[in-house]
Parts: C-alpha cells; sequence; structure tokens
C-alpha cells in the first residue's frame, strides 16, 4: 500500500467520509500544523509572513495563547466503549461535523489572490462553517453550499447597523459576529520594522516592496480608529434589525460575559484576537472558565487563540467551549498549498481531536466535561 492509499483508508476510519479530493503528494508531506507554517514561511514573501505570524509589541500574548495549553492536563477515563466516536454538533441550526470553524482573519490576499473565496471553497469541502470579514460577495464566489457568518468590527451609526445587518440577513448568512476588541489599530512591531504598507491587504506583497515608498506605512504607536464608539447598544440595534444570532468575539472579561448575555447577544467568542491587538492580555483558554461563569451559561460559549492540536480543542472543549475558531491554521495551509491545504489542516485538526477523544475516553461531545481537564 503507497502513501496515498494509506491515507484514503485512513480518512475513511478516522473521518467516516471523505472531506476533500485527494490533492497533490505535497501536501501530504506535513504532519501537523506547525510544519505546514514552516512550508508557508519558505514560500511567502517576509512582509506577508510577518502580517500573519506576529502579535503586537513584545508579542507576549502572543506566546501565552500558545503556552497556556501546556499548563492545562488531561485526566482521560478508561474502559469505554470508543469504538465510534462522534464530534458533530449544531450551532444556531446549523448541524457541522466537527466544532471547528475557520475564524475571520484579515490580510489573506497577501498568501493568495481572491484568498477570500479559496478559503470559502475549502470551508464549502470540508463542511466547516466559515467566518468572514471581507465582504460576503466576494468571500462566497463559487462556494454557494457554504455555512458563513459575517464577521464585522462595528458601524458607526444606528442606521449604517441596521443597514448591514438587513443586507447580510438577505445575502445568506447564518450569524454575525461583532469582533469588540478592535477599536483602533495595534502596535504590530513586525508590520512597523517591515514599513508595511496596509494596501498590501488587497493587493498582496508586490516584487519591489522593500525597495518602494509605501503609500499607507505602518507606524510605531500610530493612531488609527476603527469603531472607537462601539457601546452595548450596538447589539440592541443588530437584534432589531435581523432574525440573525449575533454573536459577541473578543470577550475575555467575567463581566463583561454577564453584559453580553444582558444586552441580548446570542452567543459569546472568548478572543483576544490572537495576540495582535492589546499585549500582555490573558490567554483565552485560561480566560474561558472565567467568561463560562459570567455567562452563566445561558449562551453558547465559543473560543480562539493558539490551537495547533486537536488535543488543545478537547481542552477548551471541556472547559466549556461548544466549538473553536482557528485562524492561523488555515492561512498556514493556505499559504502552503492553496485550497488543498486549507482542507488538510481542517482535516487533521478533525482527525487529531476525534483521536484525542478517543483516548481520552469520551465518544461524543455531550461525553466532555470539566473533570476531564486539570490546570497544573
Amino acid at each position: 500500500m503507497n502513501r496515498r492509499d494509506a491515507f484514503r483508508a485512513l480518512m475513511g476510519l478516522v473521518a467516516g467520509s471523505p472531506l476533500m479530493a485527494m490533492p497533490d503528494d505535497d501536501v501530504m508531506g506535513p504532519i501537523n500544523v506547525h510544519e505546514f507554517e514552516a512550508v508557508a514561511k519558505s514560500k511567502l514573501h517576509k512582509m506577508a509572513y510577518d502580517f500573519i505570524a506576529g502579535g503586537v509589541e513584545d508579542e507576549l500574548t502572543l506566546q501565552a495563547n500558545r503556552e497556556a495549553y501546556k499548563h492545562w492536563f488531561l485526566v482521560p477515563r478508561v474502559m469505554v466503549d470508543v469504538k465510534d466516536i462522534d464530534t458533530s454538533t449544531e450551532l444556531f441550526g446549523v448541524k457541522v461535523p466537527a466544532p471547528i470553524l475557520v475564524a475571520p482573519t484579515g490580510g489573506k490576499n497577501l498568501v493568495l489572490p481572491n484568498a477570500e473565496s479559496i478559503v470559502a471553497k475549502a470551508c464549502a469541502a470540508s463542511k466547516t462553517l466559515f467566518c468572514t470579514g471581507s465582504g460576503a460577495e466576494r468571500a462566497i464566489d463559487g462556494a454557494e453550499s457554504v455555512h458563513w457568518w459575517s464577521n464585522t468590527t462595528g458601524q458607526a451609526t444606528k442606521e449604517q447597523s441596521v443597514n448591514y445587518a438587513k443586507r447580510i440577513e438577505d445575502r445568506g448568512a447564518k450569524a454575525i459576529t461583532v469582533t469588540v476588541d478592535n477599536q483602533y489599530q495595534s502596535n504590530r512591531d513586525r508590520n512597523n520594522r517591515n514599513r508595511f504598507d496596509y494596501g498590501y491587504m488587497a493587493t498582496g506583497v508586490p516584487q519591489d516592496a522593500t525597495t518602494r515608498t509605501p503609500r499607507n506605512p505602518a507606524k510605531a504607536a500610530m493612531w488609527l480608529p476603527h469603531t472607537p464608539n462601539l457601546t452595548w447598544d450596538y447589539v440592541g440595534w443588530l437584534r432589531g434589525a435581523t432574525n440573525l444570532p449575533v454573536l459577541l468575539k473578543g470577550v475575555l472579561a467575567q463581566e463583561d460575559a454577564a453584559m453580553a448575555v444582558q444586552s441580548g447577544a446570542s452567543g459569546i467568542i472568548v478572543s483576544n484576537h490572537g495576540g495582535r491587538q492589546l499585549d500582555g492580555v490573558i490567554a483565552t483558554i485560561d480566560a474561558l472558565p472565567g467568561v463560562m461563569e459570567g455567562s452563566g451559561g445561558k449562551v453558547p460559549v465559543l473560543m480562539d487563540g493558539g490551537i495547533r492540536r486537536g488535543s488543545d480543542i478537547l481542552k477548551a472543549l471541556a472547559l466549556g467551549a461548544k466549538a473553536v475558531l482557528v485562524g492561523r491554521a488555515p492561512l498556514w495551509g493556505l499559504g502552503a498549498f492553496g485550497q488543498p491545504g486549507v482542507e488538510r489542516v481542517l482535516w487533521m485538526l478533525a482527525a487529531e481531536l476525534k483521536l484525542s477523544m478517543a483516548l481520552a475516553g469520551k465518544p461524543n461531545l455531550a461525553s466532555i466535561d470539566r473533570r476531564l481537564v486539570r490546570r497544573a
């Protein structure tokens, strides 16, 4: 049996059904998400790689998101029938084969032209929910079967907010996520050092980028507002304009979780923007227990940040997350091998989760609870 045949057999055994068409053999080379990053780094322009990989200032939170998983340990149960493992779940009426969503990430065109649509197609092929923030019309072009959520950083007025919500609902979104921690452009040393031009987020990095004068350069401690007037009233504006669920992404404080529920939010996403906004804030998996307590179990809580392994996902689920979002991981797949790379990364994370659940004695998501994890 050759490597391709072995992988076909493994996909049938672990995933139950193929999630993707078989790509070229090169995509089979990396054996985990970290190795996909190494391949992507070798192919991407330094400006593009630093934009995606980097965090803010000293990158303390970027590191903390990864390091935090090391002090949460699994306590597996044995003598449990794990012949069949079910990772499926339902999120606001959409059933998905695994509790993994693709997070909204800026700058995909730094990797490939029309990258948002490429990722959407990969999500459609793997039946993964896709959260996009760059415009629904572009994101789902050619991927009509994808289930998608629209991400926004907010609008300045009630009228603009209402128009946005109605347009997104008419376009077919399944939910709205509001990124609430992006009031201003953050201070990202890698971008500042590279004199990164924010116009490249749409066009990609040109060959002469290091010699040309940037039109829109990143600058140290630049003061660039996004939506600084966003308040709890915004949730009411959206809820009054649409029947779509409204989730708040960027909640870390227990008190804000309680306020989110009180304001009428349909769900919460524990997030610190991948360590790309305020440096030195708490790692997301460490913030998750407090957010769960603040929400009181009244709305679903999701989480992103630093996820590279199926066991990371299992720890988040044990601490109460309904599902997780992954941002950089699919971008490394995209940078390494395009659409097949995204599909492979998503399959790999789902397969690792399935295997971790089996080895932990957890045959389905309902069987996972707080007793599965202990903090060192």
